[in-house]
């Protein structure tokens, strides 16, 4: 079958599929009363609907079965025990809440799989930074280091109406459009599979009627997912990225680049934990799109369409520069803009320890206010007696 038909089917049939299966969740989950009730750090101020992320794992797995004759080195057997895994896991840490190193764990177990199939190898960095040949514990060292942060800071940004979604969405048409020019059939057809998925979910996940979220069932999915995809495009030989319009020793920055948003995210907010003398994977209100909506009064909506299409903007200028650029002026250019949004960010520190002194200060501040009132009435009262 041509590509163009395949590829037709496999996003319909993904949008479809999820489409109809997420209205099924909604009314089991409200049924059975497994709502997600808001806290002090939801954005949400209602009891809504989560498990969206089921609708993923049915629509990826069957849709692995029909692609298993697209891949070169039968790459659907090992994506299936790690899916599994994950969607477990996030399904139990959805209902029970499971501790950060139960899921490290499960993390550290799904990708094992895909770090033992051969297509996923990086033997060469081409030359970034003089850096050619990788001895074999390097790989693993660091596929296994990259794979989890990925999953992680996925997870992460899942904390408004939309913005996992719009963000997996751009992600995902630029890895179906590299894996295209690259004629890697295999993962083109997996990234539209799941942009199927998630435009899908987004018409429920905005909706003000049937909301529901993907949950940690989704986000450890989709996550997973763009973790394999990029292993994929850092692994790729040269004759394969001849055809893409950058310098080959570039990749490892346009993979960077293209995961700009999840990855300053979780960088930033880890830092600032850290600084705080706190774990970093507590929680808190200092995400990046937290501050745009509690600083700037943005709404779900906005604040998601605006950090997605910054990281389309980002990515095709990373791109054009790193048709010509070399490796140091590149990294110069991503550097400078972390650095940038980093200290404009760090600006709106929300941190829980911040918020109380500001709380305590406002306080404070009414009190003198309060204050000073009183005394000015009473030097009035007694200048008029």
């Amino acid at each position: 079958m041509p590509f163009i038909v395949s590829a037709i089917l496999f996003f319909v049939g993904a949008y479809l599929l999820t489409f109809l299966i997420i209205p099924k969740i909604i009314g089991l989950v409200e049924y059975k009363k497994l709502m997600d009730e808001p806290n002090i750090r939801s954005s949400h101020v209602k009891v809504t609907p989560t498990l969206g992320g089921i609708a993923f794992f049915y629509s990826i797995i069957l849709a692995l079965f029909f692609l298993k004759d697209w891949g070169k080195f039968n790459e659907s057997i090992y994506l299936v025990p790690g899916l599994t895994i994950l969607f477990i896991t996030g399904l139990k840490d959805d209902l029970v809440v499971l501790s950060p190193f139960s899921k490290l764990l499960a993390q550290l177990v799904a990708i094992a799989f895909i770090l033992s199939n051969a297509s996923f190898t990086i033997y060469s960095l081409n030359g970034f930074f003089g850096i050619y040949e990788i001895p074999i514990y390097v790989f693993y060292t660091i596929g296994a280091f990259m794979m989890l942060t990925i999953i992680n800071a996925y997870n992460l940004i899942d904390g408004i109406d939309g913005l996992a979604a719009i963000v997996g969405i751009v992600i995902l048409i630029i890895y179906t459009t590299i894996f295209y020019m690259t004629k890697e059939y295999f993962y083109a057809l997996i990234s539209l599979t799941l942009n199927g998925c998630l435009m899908a979910f987004l018409r429920y996940n905005l909706s003000d009627e049937k909301k529901i979220f993907m949950g940690d069932t989704g986000s450890l999915i989709v996550g997973y997912i763009i973790s394999i995809l990029t292993l994929k495009f850092l692994a790729l030989s040269p004759n394969s990225l001849k055809d893409l319009p950058f310098a080959l020793e570039n990749v490892p920055l346009i993979a960077i680049s293209i995961l700009i948003v999840p990855l300053f995210d979780t960088a930033r907010v880890f830092t600032i934990r850290v600084a705080n003398k706190r774990s970093p994977f507590s929680s808190d209100r200092n995400h990046t799109h937290h501050i745009l909506i509690d600083y700037f009064n943005l709404s779900h909506r906005q604040a998601s369409f605006i950090i997605g299409g910054f990281n389309l903007i980002f990515v095709y200028l990373i791109i054009i520069l790193g048709s010509t650029s070399y490796n140091f002026w590149l990294l110069t250019v991503l550097v400078i803009t972390a650095v940038l949004l980093a200290y404009f960010f760090y600006r709106f520190n929300y941190s829980f320890s911040n918020l109380k002194r500001k709380i305590r200060f406002k306080r404070w501040v009414d009190s003198t206010k309060k204050g000073l009132k009183k005394n000015l009435k009473k030097s009035q009262t007694q200048k008029k007696k």
